[in-house]
């Protein structure tokens, strides 16, 4: 009887095979696995974190701040798109896209932050690189005074800074008032704004700069408030965003600048300045071409 033989068997591997083969295999996987993860987490890791901005102020600031909306539709406009508004408010009923976080409490004080200590919280959750602050207004208003409105912001300004040594911030001279019942009102807030450029010259340094923000010559209250106070929203939010922007660009020094000037609706390129216009009714004369002040009354958008 013929009996068929079976193949002969493979020769098994030696341990000492096996396991340099697993181990070969294991670093394999192990590198592989490195090489996925940094090609998911380096662009990130290696991109400029974005710029954290607060909008810190009161009412004028948040629910009547739609020339935060214009702030940033402008920035992106120009291509200063690597920034984050910040804040622990959000207030979205403006037209069009932009971000809704600030920090503009209505009704609230300078006076009325600093004594009750609660710009810490705001700072901690936001942790801003730059301020855009613009308080005054209801100090004015409840008739407390320059020198005690400079020592709130003295301590506000300590404040920011104990949440970030190299903070940048830009302060507003508040805007012309004139409400009903407060004669006094206007004359008040001329002399706070004359004393806010030498409090802030006193305490800017390098490192954590303190600029001046003119919001308010050019801004009248009967044309462009809704009652004496507030801004409308023809006139008034666009002068407000027209004062703010170029400040704030020029702290954006790490976000490429505009290729080309912006030009209003109309076709016709923005004035570097309102003293083009020196007649007020919102067309200048530069380059030997006409141009538009940005918030002016020709400028509608």
């Amino acid at each position: 009887m013929t009996v068929a033989s079976s193949p002969a068997p493979s020769p098994a591997p030696r341990q000492g095979e096996d396991e340099l083969t697993k181990r070969a295999l294991g670093a394999l996987v192990m590198a592989v696995v490195a090489v996925v993860a940094m090609m998911i987490v380096q662009p990130s890791a290696n991109a400029a974190a974005a710029t954290r901005i607060m909008l810190l102020g009161d009412s004028i600031t948040g629910s009547n701040g739609c020339w935060r909306a214009l702030l940033w539709q402008h920035l992106q406009a120009t291509r200063y798109t690597n920034i984050d508004f910040v804040g622990t408010l959000r207030n979205p009923y403006c037209p069009g896209s932009f971000d809704i976080d600030n920090e503009g409490h209505g009704g609230y004080s300078a006076t009325g932050i600093a004594d009750n200590n609660q710009l810490p919280g705001w700072l901690s959750a936001s942790r801003p690189d730059i301020v855009l602050m613009m308080l005054g207004t209801n100090d004015v208003w409840g008739n407390k005074g320059t020198s005690n409105i400079l020592r709130a912001y003295t301590k506000l300004l300590g404040q920011m800074r104990a949440n970030n040594p190299n903070v940048k911030v830009l302060v507003a001279q508040i805007l012309p008032m004139t409400p009903s019942g407060c004669g006094n009102c206007n004359a008040n807030v001329q002399n706070l704004n004359a004393a806010i450029p030498g409090w802030a010259s006193s305490n800017s340094t390098s490192r954590s700069p303190v600029r001046v923000v003119d919001q308010y010559t050019g801004f009248n209250t009967a044309r462009d408030t809704v009652d004496g106070v507030h801004p409308n929203d023809s006139t008034g939010i666009r002068k407000i965003e027209a004062r703010w922007y170029p400040a704030l660009t020029s702290l954006l020094s790490a976000t490429p600048t505009p290729t080309a000037p912006a030009t209003a609706p109309n076709g016709y390129p923005y004035c570097a300045s309102s003293s083009s216009d020196p007649d007020g009714d919102g067309w200048g004369w530069e380059n030997n071409r006409s141009c538009v002040v940005r918030g002016g009354p020709a400028d509608r958008r």
